[in-house]
Parts: C-alpha cells; structure tokens; sequence
C-alpha cells in the first residue's frame, strides 16, 4: 500500500441485505429469518490521481461496493471516506451536495443508465444545472466542450441515445460524469457491453482524461485483461471478502492466493490454443450459508483442517506488501 494520503478509503465495509421470505410464509413454515452477506469487512486505499480495480467473479460483490463508495447505498457496517470526511456523517444539505458533486459513477449498460426520453445536450447539462455550476446561459458552450472533450461531435447534442452505437452511448455517459467536474469516478464494468475494439478506444479515452483531469478511478469488472490496463493497484473479491490485494504488476507475476490464480488460469491466453486450463474442485458455496473458515476452502486443491475450521485473516507479505487472506501462503 502507498504511504501517499488516499483519496478514498474504505474501512471495515460491510453490507448485509434481508432476503428473508414474506412474514406470513415464515410462519406458515416455521422459517426463520435470511440474511445474505454481500460485503464482508473490506479496507481499501485509493491515492489522488490512482486507480483501484475490483476483479471477481458475479456476486462477489463488486458493484455493491461501488454503490456504497458513491453513496448510493448506505452500508451495514463500516466507513466510506472522501479526502478524510466520513460520506455518510454529514447531516447538512449544502455539505452533502457539495461532497456528491466531487463523486461520479458510470454504469454498465450505456443504453440503461441515458433517459431516452431527452437530447444527449440535456443529459449531459443535467448535473451542471443540479450543481449550479455555471450560469445558465453558458451551458450550452460548457456542454459542446464536454462532447469534443470525449470525442464526440457537437451536432451530436441535438440527438436522442437511441441513435448512437454502444461506444458512442458511453462516451456521452462519461461526459454526463465530467459535467460535475468531479475528482473521483466509480467505473462499474463500463466497456463489459462493448465490442472489443471499442473496449480499447473507451478504456484509452478514460487514461487520457485521468492523465489530464487528475481523476482517481474505482474500476470494477472481472475482465482480467481490462484490468490489468487500466489498474494501479487491484483487489480480489470473493464471497464479498478481499482475499488479495496487491499491485498491478505484483499480482499479475506472483498471485498468491488460490483463487487469484484459478481467475488467472480460467481467463483466455492468446497462446492457449489447444490447452485446458486446470479447473478448481467444487461450486460456488451459497451465499447465505457460507461455509465456515476459509470461504474458498470447498473450491480450493489445497484445503486442510485448518482451512475448513478457522477463517483466515488477510495479512501483508513479502517486499512488495501485497495482502493476502490464506493459512498457506508463505512470505
């Protein structure tokens, strides 16, 4: 980890969500209440200007937090802080409005997350108007920038979504984000519906306006390749806990835990023709009834009796301080 002031840091998360049946059902059953744990205790450190990428398999919990780093969702248990300010401890509107205009997210789906009801010049000028950043008169000239800024025409204000390809639905999703002139951008899967050549011109345009605009990015996906480009420092979630968290090159050269090398070894290779990949033992545990100990233990060709019983803490290793949650791992 950095010893640089983080941005955003994350401490103890947790999200736990009722998935309980309708009262009357339990009682007719004799059930009691579910709780599902999406989020399980996680710390993370962004620095100004850095990226944090978040890789997992679906329902690891990646996009619930996310949510929470936003302030989209109110977490369980924990802290989300924005430049030292605790997010959900401020009580006053103006504070709370001023620390929302400072964080933006861009969505998975293009197409879902744009009113296809309104212009493109009005979602974009949307939260410049909410913000009362500018005048109302300089909008529009503030709005043309933003589209030439993600290299889009300025004709292009005057359209609806629908006539726009996914690339295209994208960049003006991120012009939407940059309109509030913000300092820190959740990413959530935003190339994952893309074509693969897309994927690289949007994945180059979001460097270029981190490079440029000094943007601090949490970058969710489970693309291990996207990942590995844009990711200064990446985190492995599994059943809603980190069990690896290291730098992009340290984890890329020398994953030490069993399933950051399982995802490696799943992922397609370009020399991979003609070769299988060893696959784990077992399935995904259910998440409401996680399995005691290590909760990857049921998957992992490496359990022994202390996997099964105690759950490891995640603890620093060797010179490059990455953070690994497991009994096994050695220095």
């Amino acid at each position: 980890m950095t010893a640089e002031k983080p941005l955003i840091s994350a401490r103890d998360l947790g999200a736990v969500f009722d998935v309980s049946k309708p009262w009357l059902n339990r009682m007719l059953a004799l059930e009691s209440k579910q709780f599902l744990t999406a989020v399980d205790t996680v710390d993370f450190d962004i620095p100004r200007g850095k990226t944090f990428a978040l890789v997992g398999e679906s329902g690891s919990g990646k996009s619930t937090i996310g949510k929470m780093v936003v302030g989209l969702q109110k977490p369980t248990s924990g802290q989300v802080h924005i430049d030292g300010q605790d997010l959900f401890s401020i009580k006053d509107a103006r504070k709370q409005q001023a620390m929302r205009r400072r964080i933006q997210m861009i969505f998975q789906s293009p197409y879902a997350s744009l009113n296809p009801r309104w212009r493109v010049k009005h979602i974009i000028a949307e939260p410049i108007r909410a913000f009362e950043l500018i005048p109302a008169g300089d909008i529009d000239k503030r709005v043309e920038e933003l589209l030439d800024q993600v290299g889009l025409a300025k004709s292009d204000g005057e359209k609806f979504p629908h006539e726009f390809s996914g690339g295209q639905r994208q960049r003006i999703a991120i012009a939407r984000a940059l309109a509030s002139d913000p300092e820190f951008i959740v990413c959530d899967e935003p190339t994952s519906a893309l074509d693969v050549s897309v994927q690289s011109q949007v994945l180059n345009l979001m460097k270029s306006l981190q490079r440029d605009l000094g943007l601090t990015y949490l970058f969710i996906s489970h693309d291990l390749s996207v990942i590995r480009y844009m990711a200064d420092e990446i985190g492995v979630l599994y059943l809603g806990r980190l069990v690896e968290v290291a730098d992009r090159d340290t984890l890329f050269e020398n994953p030490r835990h069993p399933y950051t090398r399982m995802l490696m070894d799943a992922a397609p290779h370009i020399d991979a023709f003609g070769r299988t990949a060893e696959l784990s033992t077992g399935e995904i545990p259910d998440p409401i009834n996680k399995p005691s100990g290590c909760s990857f233990h049921p998957r992992c060709n490496l359990t022994t009796d202390l996997c099964r019983t105690e759950r490891p803490a995640i603890r620093e290793f060797g010179s490059e301080r990455a953070r690994v949650a497991c009994h096994l791992c050695e220095a």
